[in-house]
């Protein structure tokens, strides 16, 4: 049995305020975090919270960028958001606090902490998603089995998925034929970027295909501040920001779709 499998054998019996007792170091402290998922990428974290986490379910996993570095990724209504945080040799820094040890780190979190970002979207994290999670052990028996293709090699299997780069909140748009602003709840998931009257409205208004969008940049002929345009054959949507990052995370994030569409 590897370590792996002995601390998830510890943490099923021993009391989890036991588990900050031993003499380990932070990091092997961090293995025994039930909700630290180490290696799992932004990707799988966006659709493991998406498709099974609530609002308020959150994880922490290792960061690609640098090590010592780890990002905690959160499901919003519509969304999953990822904050850094730091471990600097001997403390936690996550947001505007400082924890001196692992143990005052997760007590933070018990006492679920309320955040925010530019965006103005604010998430209670209430729910910490675990590493391990129980499932049947049932298999499904092979009854039909062809091949569909002949004369493809390995060099063929290229595995590909659309990537899901989740975004929400408040922008305000401009109308299409009455030219008044409104500001309305925006939500980005995979290519499509859906608006609608509020935060809380079951349907949306609209949905735009990012597919037929063909350039997202600033735009300077409203008279507006932060104000943005997405350009589309059929019209061009201009859209307005609380604030300048703000601006720039969605152009940002809406250009590297339009980047991504291209390459498939």
């Amino acid at each position: 049995m590897g370590r792996a499998e002995l601390l998830e054998g510890k943490m099923s019996t021993q009391d989890p305020s036991d588990l900050w007792s031993r003499s380990d170091g932070e990091a092997e402290l961090l293995q025994d975090l039930g909700w630290y998922h180490g290696g799992l990428t932004r990707h799988a974290a966006e659709a493991l919270l998406l498709s099974n986490g609530c609002d308020g379910s959150y994880l922490l996993r290792d960061s690609h960028e640098t090590s010592g570095l780890y990002s905690l990724s959160v499901r919003a209504k519509d969304s999953v958001k990822h904050f850094h945080v730091e471990y600097t040799g001997y403390s936690f820094k996550f947001g505007f606090n400082e924890f001196s040890s692992l143990k005052d780190f997760v007590k933070h979190f018990a006492n679920q902490p309320l955040i925010g970002s530019e965006t103005g979207t604010l998430i209670v994290l209430k729910h910490p998603y675990p590493r391990r999670v129980e499932e049947p052990s049932i298999y499904e028996s092979v009854r039909v089995h062809t091949a569909m293709q002949t004369g493809r090699t390995e060099n063929d299997l290229v595995p590909t998925a659309p990537s899901l780069g989740t975004k929400e909140g408040y922008l305000t748009k401009q109308g299409g034929l009455v030219k008044t602003w409104k500001t309305r709840w925006f939500t980005l998931h995979r290519n499509e970027l859906k608006y609608f009257k509020d935060q809380m409205s079951p349907e949306p208004i609209r949905i735009l295909d990012l597919t037929e969008c063909s350039a997202v940049q600033f735009d300077y002929s409203q008279e507006r501040v932060n104000c943005f345009c997405l350009v589309f054959p059929f019209r061009t949507f201009y859209l307005c920001a609380k604030t300048g990052v703000e601006a720039d995370e969605w152009i940002k994030i809406l250009r590297w779709k339009l980047v991504k569409d291209k390459s498939w």
